[in-house]
């Protein structure tokens, strides 16, 4: 529940620290006082829109912490979820709104976003004004209200789940029948891909490899041929071994009494040694080099092969091999459309059949709900005045949607004898929030939101209506936290906590205060209501008297 709000710098309130009730928080205080205000500051914390014009002026920023404490099971699940602590089930939520436009928005001093507050907010609070009375306008809401009465989502789920897979089931049959459309040219363009690339058997990478292979052997050709011509310039007739040969001849009858031309000599047989020796090597070596002309033409083709694959498909070696796999995997599957498509076609009447007859189902559930509906929610409305009025449930069968075959629409009768219409052309402001009221009291038990906010929900009514809306509201704070602002002393009478809204003047400035009252501070402030300022013993005695009376209820 909300235990605690405080407010810096909020419009004409300064500072405000207000403690709330666990039951019937009532706000009264005279118009303009500032009671709205209270309102909008909550709805900051809970992330609401805020603009820059709630700061008051002359300050930097507007400050709304609130404390709530006590927190549901559900609301702690969402918070660890989200990485929040909640030490003693307790939160702080904080927004500060700046006078230049931004905002920034803390969870237990941790920074968030506007989204997040707004999503736990949701949680925390139901806050009910007069534009909320617009859901009882929407036809479109009405099942959803209906459904939050009867309280039993098990037949609703398992018809969503149901509905899911219905849905699925519908969307893959559809694409496979669109395929199947042109399936036959797409099958000539896989088969087509398949020929070309699947003769080829390529591996990866393999046109690199024939490259440097293809090089290879291409250069073991010209090897052997440049081996074969130094062989023959060494040992060929008139090559460089026989001149070596002629040189030592000339200059051998010489070398006895030359030691110089002997050295020379003895260097000219050792070259000649040394180039007999280099010509055999080269043949040996020339034997050990393999020329397969075979495997270079091969080499070629296949190259050639690839490469032409290569333009066609704009892609290299392991863009072939994929488009490959992909082309039998999609030509696989194409295959298998016809089956595909006749078990889905059976899959889905199958599931239409279940679905239908779960959608029966959850309609005759509804049906019995809508029946306890209107008698309780027209047992309310009599309690708060509106005698004769009947509520009554539109429920036809339509479509079948997520939410089952329901069309769900509300109508009321406010004369006996007149037949039921739509509550948009019937209903009154006052009766509105009196039917709003009556909603929120047939499922306050149901609602797992700890806190209701009920802004004047007193417009449009007096008298006896009032005091019976005192009373309703009276009954919901024994089940959930509810705060609400009012004018009426009927209202303001029921209260467990009482705070008042007041603006004094301090300074040269406008301050609005918020106050507990005590017992006294109450009487004072019903007469104020009851018969206006400077209420007299009578009407003190009066408002004591009620509020005395309202206890007892």
């Amino acid at each position: 529940m909300l235990k605690e709000i405080y407010i810096q710098n909020l419009a004409v309130i300064k500072e405000a620290v207000i403690p709330l009730g666990s039951r019937l928080n009532i706000f009264t205080g005279e118009t303009g006082a500032g009671k709205s205000i209270l309102i909008n500051g909550i709805n900051a914390v809970l992330g609401q829109r805020c603009t820059k014009d709630i700061v008051r002026t002359g300050c930097d920023k507007a400050v709304i912490t609130a404390l709530f404490t006590e927190l549901s099971d559900e609301v702690c699940a969402k918070l660890d979820e989200l990485g929040i602590a909640h030490d003693d089930r307790e939160i702080t939520v904080t927004r500060e709104i700046s006078a230049d436009g931004g905002s920034v928005s803390r969870i237990n001093n941790r920074t968030a976003a506007a989204a997040l507050l707004k999503e736990i907010g949701s949680m925390l609070i139901n806050i009910h004004g007069q534009h909320d009375n617009q859901i009882l306008l929407d036809s479109e809401k009405h099942l959803q209200i209906l459904d939050g009465f009867g309280g039993d989502d098990t037949l609703l789920n398992e018809y969503r789940e149901t509905f899911r897979q219905l849905q699925h089931t519908a969307r893959r049959l559809g694409e496979l029948k669109k395929l199947e459309q042109s399936r036959v040219e797409r099958s000539r363009y896989l088969e087509d891909i398949i020929s070309d690339i699947g003769e080829l058997e390529l591996r990866e990478n393999e046109d690199e490899e024939l490259e440097k292979e293809y090089e290879t052997a291409k250069n073991s050709e010209k090897t052997i041929i440049a081996i074969k011509n130094a062989v023959n310039a060494i040992t060929g007739e008139e090559a460089a071994n026989d001149m070596l040969v002629s040189a030592e001849t000339e200059i051998a009858q010489y070398t006895d009494n030359n030691e110089k031309l002997n050295t020379l000599y003895e260097r000219l047989s050792a070259a000649e040694i040394e180039l007999a020796d280099i010509a055999s090597e080269l043949e040996s070596l020339a034997e050990r080099v393999e020329l397969d002309g075979q495997r270079l033409e091969y080499l070629g083709t296949r190259l050639g092969s690839i490469n032409k694959l290569k333009r066609k498909y704009a892609t290299d070696c392991e863009g072939l091999i994929k488009m490959y796999d992909d082309a039998c995997r999609e030509s696989m599957q194409l295959e298998s459309s016809d089956s595909e498509i006749k078990s889905l076609t059976e899959k889905r009447d199958e599931l239409l059949h279940k679905v239908t007859e779960q959608a029966k189902k959850l309609y005759d559930y509804r049906e019995s709900v809508a029946k306890r509906f209107t008698e309780r929610v027209t047992a309310e409305l009599e309690f708060l005045n509106m005698e004769g009025v009947i509520i009554a449930v539109r429920h036809e069968k339509g479509k079948l949607t997520v939410n089952g075959m329901d069309s769900v629409e509300f109508l009321i009768s406010a004369n006996k004898g007149e037949e039921p219409k739509p509550i948009s052309k019937i209903a009154s402001g006052g009766e509105l929030s009196r039917i709003m009221l009556a909603l929120k009291s047939v499922i306050a038990d149901k609602d797992s939101i700890p806190t209701m906010i009920f802004d004047e929900i007193d417009t449009g009514v007096s008298g006896k209506a009032a005091q019976k809306i005192g009373i309703k509201l009276r009954e919901i704070g024994k089940v959930r936290q509810v705060i609400c602002v009012t004018h009426l002393s009927q209202i303001a009478v029921m209260a467990d906590d009482h705070l008042l809204i007041e603006k004094q003047i301090v300074g040269e400035r406008t301050e609005t205060h918020v106050m507990h009252l005590d017992m006294e501070g109450r009487v004072a402030e019903i007469a104020r209501i009851m018969g206006g300022d400077s209420p007299s013993e009578l009407m003190l005695d009066n408002a004591r008297a009620e509020i005395e009376k309202a206890s007892e209820i």
